[in-house]
C-alpha cells in the first residue's frame, strides 16, 4: 500500500509536470520543495519577464551596453524579425548553408588533391565551438559524410593531436574558421596553425576553407582576398553563446549531414510553447521560477546537470557558457552591485554516480539537480542482459534511483524528459535554455545579452602579450649577455609587474624560445 508521503509526492508530481507529447517533452519540477505562495509572490515578476521577451522578439533594444537588438529567436522564425531586410538575410543564408552543403557532398565542391572532402575541421572558441561540439557528439552518425574536428583553444599539442587524428586526411578536410569580430586571438592562432599544416602538406590552404564572420571584419576580409571557398555571415544581433542555430552552428551541422532544417523547426516549436503567458504551461518560465527559488535570487546554489544519455555529455559544457556568461554580472539594470550568476556543472549519468552522486547525497548542500532523460534506449532491439531487463532500463533505474535517493535528503531536482535524440529534440533543448535564461535575467534585473568580464580578461591576456614582446625584443637586442630577473623587469619598464615577468620568461625558456640560467636561487635565474 502506498504511504501517505508517496500519495502526497504522486499528486504533486500530476499537480506541476508540463506534458507535451507533440513536441516529446515531459518537465517535472515536484521534487523542488517550492511553495504555492512562492508562485503567487513571483507571478507579477513572471509576468514582467513575459512582456521583457515579447519586446525582445519584436526589435527592442535588449543589449543597452552596446546598444542592439537580439535576435536569435528570429534565426528558426524569419518572419518575427522587425525588418524586412534582415528576414531576407536568414533566409537567404539558411539556402546558402544548404546549397553549399550538397556541393561539398556532392563532390561539386572538392578539395585540392582529393576526389572527395570527407574531413571537417571547425576551428572556433567559446560560442563559436561549443555549440557545434555539443551538436556534433549528440547527432553523429556512423555514416556521417564529414568526421568532425575541432580547434577550440589555442592550445599548440591540443591542436597537434588534432591533427594526427586526421592525418594523411588533411587533403580531405575542409576547413570553417569562425570568428564574429574576425579578431579573436585563439580563433586567429588556430586559422595560423592550420594553414601552416596544410602548406607542409604541399596544399593551397585557400582551397580548403570557408569563413564564418561579420560583413567587412578582418577574417571577412582575409577570405575575400585569398578567394576562399565561401563566406557567410553573423550579425550583430546574435551572441555568440546563442549563435548555435545561425551559420556558426548550422553550416558545421549541415556538412555533417545533420538536418538543420529539423533543428530550427524543433526550435521554433519550443518557442511557441515558451511564448505562453501562462505561468504553469510555459516550461522555460517555470525552469526560470525554479532556478530563483533554488538559489533564493541570488545563485546561492550550483546548477548540476546530469544527462542519463551519452550523447548529451557535452551538454553541460554547452550550459556553462550560456548560463554563466549570460547571468554572471557585477551590475544589475539600475546599477547596484548585485554579483549575479549561477554555477553550472555536470557530466553523465550514470557514470557519475560513481563520481560525485555520494557527495551529492550525503556532502553540503550547495546545488540542485537536472535530470535529462530519453525515453528511446536505441535504434532497433535490445538484448535482454537479466530476464526482461535491458541495458537502458538499468539506465532509468540509475536516475530514478538516483532522484529518489537525493530526494530522501532534502536535495532539490528537476526532470527533463526527451522522447529521443534527434535535430528536433536538439533544437527544442538549445530554445528551452535560451528561453530560460532570458527569463531568469528579468527575474534577477541584469542584463543577460552581454559580457564585459569576458572583455575585460582580454585585455589583461594582450597586457601579458605585451611583456612578451619586450623581453624577446630586450634580449634579441642584447644577444649573448645573460640578466637577472630584476634587471630584465627594469630594463623592459616592467617591475611593477615582475611576477608576469617572471612567468613568462620561464615559459619562454620552457619552449627553448630563451636560455635560462639557474643561479642557485629559483626565483632569481639569468635569462639570454
Amino acid at each position: 500500500m502506498p504511504t501517505q508521503a508517496t500519495t502526497a509526492l504522486w499528486e504533486r508530481y500530476k499537480k506541476y509536470l508540463i506534458i507535451d507529447d507533440a513536441l516529446g517533452f515531459r518537465l517535472d519540477v515536484s521534487r523542488m520543495d517550492f511553495t504555492d505562495a512562492f508562485m503567487a509572490d513571483m507571478e507579477p515578476r513572471i509576468q514582467k519577464a513575459f512582456s521583457a521577451m515579447d519586446a525582445l522578439e519584436k526589435g527592442a533594444i535588449a543589449n543597452p551596453d552596446e546598444n542592439r537588438m537580439v535576435g536569435h529567436y528570429w534565426l528558426r522564425n524569419p518572419d518575427l524579425a522587425p525588418d524586412p531586410d534582415i528576414a531576407n538575410e536568414i533566409k537567404t543564408t539558411l539556402a546558402r548553408i544548404k546549397e553549399f552543403a550538397r556541393q561539398v557532398h556532392s563532390g561539386a565542391i572538392r578539395p585540392e588533391k582529393a576526389e572527395r572532402f570527407r574531413h571537417l575541421l571547425v576551428i572556433g572558441i567559446g560560442g563559436s565551438a561549443l555549440g557545434p561540439e555539443f551538436v556534433a557528439a549528440a547527432l553523429a552518425r556512423t555514416d556521417n559524410p564529414l568526421t568532425p574536428h575541432f580547434f577550440d583553444n589555442t592550445d599548440p599539442d591540443g591542436m597537434d593531436l588534432v591533427l594526427a587524428q586526421i592525418g594523411d586526411g588533411l587533403k580531405e578536410t575542409l576547413t570553417v574558421v569562425i570568428s564574429k569580430s574576425g579578431g579573436t586571438k585563439e580563433t586567429r592562432n588556430g586559422q595560423l596553425e592550420a594553414r601552416e599544416a596544410y602548406t607542409r602538406a604541399g596544399l593551397s590552404f585557400h582551397q580548403h576553407v570557408a569563413a564564418i564572420t561579420q560583413v567587412c571584419s578582418d577574417l571577412d576580409k582575409t577570405a575575400v582576398q585569398e578567394g576562399w571557398l565561401a563566406r557567410f555571415p553573423m550579425w550583430d544581433w546574435v551572441g555568440g553563446r546563442t549563435s548555435e542555430l545561425s551559420a556558426v552552428g548550422l553550416l558545421p551541422a549541415a556538412l555533417q549531414g545533420i538536418d538543420v532544417f529539423a533543428m530550427l523547426d524543433g526550435a521554433k516549436e519550443m518557442d511557441a510553447v515558451t511564448r505562453v503567458h501562462e505561468t504553469a504551461k510555459n516550461p522555460a518560465a517555470l525552469m526560470a521560477l525554479m532556478w530563483y527559488w533554488a538559489g533564493d535570487g541570488k545563485g546561492k546554489k550550483d546548477m548540476v546537470v546530469l544527462p542519463y544519455k551519452d550523447r548529451l555529455l557535452l551538454f553541460s559544457r554547452y550550459l556553462q557558457q550560456l548560463v554563466m556568461e549570460s547571468l554572471g554580472k557585477e551590475l544589475d539594470l539600475d546599477g547596484n552591485v548585485v554579483h549575479q550568476g549561477i554555477s553550472v556543472y555536470g557530466n553523465k549519468g550514470s557514470t557519475d554516480q560513481h563520481a560525485y552522486v555520494q557527495q551529492l547525497r550525503d556532502g553540503v548542500l550547495n546545488f540542485f539537480v537536472t535530470f535529462i532523460e530519453v525515453l528511446k534506449d536505441r535504434e532497433g532491439n535490445s538484448i535482454r542482459v537479466e530476464p526482461d531487463i535491458t541495458s537502458g532500463d538499468f539506465l532509468q533505474g540509475f536516475l530514478l534511483g538516483t532522484r529518489r535517493a537525493l530526494h530522501e535528503k532534502g536535495r532539490q531536482s528537476i526532470t527533463l524528459t526527451l522522447d529521443e535524440v534527434s535535430p528536433r529534440s536538439i533544437g527544442r533543448l538549445i530554445a528551452l535554455y535560451e528561453r530560460t535564461v532570458g527569463f531568469y535575467g528579468t527575474l534577477v534585473n541584469v542584463n543577460a545579452y552581454h559580457q564585459p568580464g569576458v572583455e575585460a580578461g582580454k585585455k589583461a591576456a594582450g597586457e601579458v602579450i605585451e611583456i612578451v614582446h619586450k623581453i624577446i625584443d630586450f634580449l634579441r637586442a642584447n644577444k649573448g649577455r645573460d640578466f637577472s630577473l630584476e634587471e630584465l623587469a627594469e630594463a623592459t619598464g616592467t617591475s611593477e609587474d615582475i611576477e608576469t615577468v617572471y612567468q613568462v620568461a620561464e615559459h619562454l625558456a620552457a619552449n627553448t624560445r630563451i636560455h635560462k640560467q639557474e643561479t642557485g636561487d629559483p626565483f632569481n635565474p639569468r635569462y639570454a
